[in-house]
């Protein structure tokens, strides 16, 4: 049999295959997301996500250095606020003795290198668990950016390198921006969430800092998971308001999204692989039914390939020690 062209050739052996590969995952590539608690000498499991922990303040800077030993620049900070200090307005959000602000002083006192992004929105801190003010049953939008925008003044005065305001309401990466520039903090990045849909995979996210909704859901603020096109107006409109980094989250089921939104944008995209995901895959691999270290690189590699320049993941470690394994 005579072929002109034979593509198996390049398929032929693991060397043939790594030389020629179009899409290699590196350490630089991920950002590892955090969760922090009040305390000493805290590190609770997650119930629905195996082998991810809230850790307190000291842990989480032991942690941190770990990660920076293994080459991860970069770490994504979310705390766990006591229902105590929770009320509608996030008032806790914006105490600069708050566990936020104190646990980025101490990330950056023990690892000054190590790039610190923040969430910024009012769900951990808000009596309803909605990302925003309530008003009559209505998650109001402009009270709230208002909110947001001096939340993230309070990350970048403790030493944030990015704030990541992951709320959706509309018009905030402007007044975040603006913010940021008349307080002076000109070098504080803004990784925007700029598609984040209304998934249902966001469950042990929210069991893990006890976030969910006291009541509907977040479809009036988070987008509809049946639209592209409007991921590609979100993440545009947020690089003209000053956004650095623009996202998509969730990441495996939407990867045309990362695709579209990084044809559109002259920024980096990054994508989130998010708790859901983490948790599907650690589920199936506990039956049996798949290979957890093969599911996380193919999964990982998926996203990169789709554009995304930067994957938020809590596979990050796992990761790093299967690139160099």
């Amino acid at each position: 049999m005579y072929l002109q062209r034979r593509n198996r050739i390049l398929r032929s052996s693991s060397a043939i295959r790594s030389l020629i590969a179009e899409t290699i995952l590196t350490s630089n590539d991920f950002i590892a997301p955090l969760f922090i608690v009040e305390g000493e000498n805290q590190r609770e499991e997650i119930s629905s996500m195996s082998n991810y922990f809230r850790m307190s303040t000291d842990v989480t800077v032991k942690e941190v250095k770990e990660l920076w030993g293994i080459g991860i620049k970069s770490i994504l900070l979310f705390v766990k606020s006591k229902d105590e200090l929770k009320d509608n307005k996030g008032t806790e959000a914006l105490n600069p003795d708050g566990l936020m602000q104190r646990s980025i002083k101490a990330i950056k006192d023990a690892c000054p290198e190590m790039i610190i992004m923040t969430d910024v929105a009012l769900d951990p801190f808000s009596s309803y668990g909605h990302d925003g003010i309530v008003e009559n049953g209505e998650i109001v939008n402009d009270a709230t950016v208002e909110v947001l925008a001096k939340m993230s003044v309070s990350h970048a005065q403790a030493g944030a390198d990015f704030v990541a305001p992951s709320d959706m309401m509309d018009g905030r990466i402007g007044a975040i921006r603006k913010a940021l520039e008349e307080n002076n903090f000109t070098k504080t990045g803004i990784m925007a969430y700029s598609a984040k849909y209304a998934s249902c995979f966001y469950g042990p996210f929210r069991d893990a800092l006890d976030s969910a909704p006291g009541f509907g859901d977040k479809k009036t603020y988070q987008m509809d998971y049946s639209n592209r096109i409007e991921a590609i107006r979100e993440a545009v409109m947020d690089v003209e308001e000053g956004a650095d980094i623009v996202m998509v989250k969730p990441a495996l089921s939407y990867l045309d999204v990362i695709r579209e939104v990084k044809d559109a944008v002259d920024v980096p995209v990054s994508c989130y692989n998010i708790s859901g995901e983490y948790a599907m895959i650690k589920a199936a691999s506990k039956m049996g039914w798949i290979d957890e270290e093969k599911a996380i690189l193919e999964t990982l590699t998926s996203m990169k390939r789709s554009g995304a320049d930067l994957i938020a993941t809590y596979f990050a470690k796992d990761a790093v020690r299967l690139i160099n394994h």
